[in-house]
């Protein structure tokens, strides 16, 4: 860490990983079986939405990754470098103008309706990315509010309170 000069930002913790409190991190390293990662994965999903998670090689069974890639040149075994954005919590119910928004959520993955119209999204930790329809809404999540800009058929400001 001193000789990287990352001593100011980055720690290293030698213990128990499933004693130790690393809850403020904001990047977690792992390099453990997939029978391990599935026992961190309910740690991991309270973190602090837009944490990131890398592994090397070993997933995360059924959540699946946000970002994948494989090394291809001069490496032989353990080559490829899974990455998960911790989702922010947005299941439930949300009203939005007139109507509600309800959502279920599958890890990053979003599927609900918007009054009588089907919704798929994503998220992204706090980002989101709704779509409805002809409508595409992206926004923040923060707490229970969401916000940000609508565009396709609606276009605008939108913004949704936690019911």
């Amino acid at each position: 860490i001193a000789q990287a000069g990352v001593g100011e930002r980055a720690r290293i913790v030698q213990g128990d990983i499933f004693k130790t409190d690393f809850s403020k991190a904001t990047v977690l390293t792992m390099y453990l079986l997939p029978r391990l990662n599935l026992r961190l994965r309910p740690t991991i999903l309270n973190m602090k939405p837009g944490t990131r998670i890398v592994t090397n090689s070993f997933t995360m069974e059924d959540w699946e990754e946000d970002a994948k890639e494989t090394v291809e040149k001069d490496c032989t075994s353990w080559c490829t470098a899974l990455l998960w954005i911790v989702p922010a919590k947005v299941e439930g119910s949300w009203a939005v103008g007139n109507e509600t928004l309800s959502l279920t959520q599958k890890f990053q993955m979003l599927t609900g309706t918007l009054g009588a119209t089907a919704v798929t999204g994503r998220l992204r930790g706090n980002e989101i990315t709704l779509t409805a329809g002809k409508t595409t809404y992206k926004g923040q999540v923060n707490g229970n509010a969401m916000s940000g800009t609508a565009s396709g058929d609606r276009n605008g400001n939108w913004s949704a309170t936690k019911k």
